[in-house]
């Protein structure tokens, strides 16, 4: 039986294994990725946070934890960052959210500074290589909880420039602006210049 083909990074149509049990964050890849022909392949598994005081390092962790099998891994991994919390939920956003949720945050902000940012990491493991994609989107927290899209903190954080929470936006508008889009566009920027570069021949021993 043949051996199955690599999986590369360096060409469209190459495939990536997404590990991740949020749905929500699965859509918005393939929003991104797939019209450009790279497939994702969801990974669905809930994997270990530990506790950390950056989000590069909860990536890391995520990455030494999954398969070899794929060639091409990718896991990601964000927070919520308010200023005047001195940072929180930050790291810990995925446990606050599923804990005591996204409006917790508003009464905690009154007569306080709203300001806030998104900050995603995304890790991606070539062939035993590792490298990190960082996107920011800063904006504040909203005096109550607006819109049905999205996910996790959604509902109450108004992006910058914006009146509307990002729960009121679709997917694509969503990945223009978020920090998720942003993390995933420098990804792309990596892909593609693997895509654009030429292949080295293959010396025959």
């Amino acid at each position: 039986m043949a051996a199955k083909p690599r999986i590369r990074t360096s060409k469209r149509g190459s495939s990536i294994a997404f590990y991740t049990t949020n749905p929500g964050k699965v859509h918005e890849v393939e929003t991104l990725l797939q019209p450009l022909g790279y497939k994702v392949l969801w990974r669905k598994r809930s994997l270990l946070e530990p506790q950390a005081e950056c989000l590069e390092e909860v990536v890391k962790v995520k990455l030494g934890a999954v398969s070899s099998k794929d060639l091409v891994v990718m896991v990601e991994d964000s927070g919520l960052f308010v200023k005047s919390l001195g940072g929180f939920p930050g790291v810990y956003s995925s446990y606050v959210m599923k804990t005591i949720g996204p409006k917790s945050l508003i009464p905690l902000l009154e007569g306080k500074d709203r300001a806030a940012e998104f900050r995603a990491v995304i890790g991606l493991r070539e062939m035993g290589r590792i490298r990190f994609f960082t996107g920011i989107a800063s904006g504040a927290i909203s005096t109550e909880a607006r819109g049905t899209g999205g996910f996790g903190f959604d509902p109450v954080f108004i992006p910058e420039g914006e009146s509307r929470t990002m729960a009121e936006m679709g997917t694509e508008e969503k990945n223009l602006i978020s920090h998720r889009g942003k993390a995933l566009r420098a990804l792309l920027e990596h892909l593609e210049r693997g895509a654009r570069s030429p292949r080295k021949p293959v010396r025959k021993p």
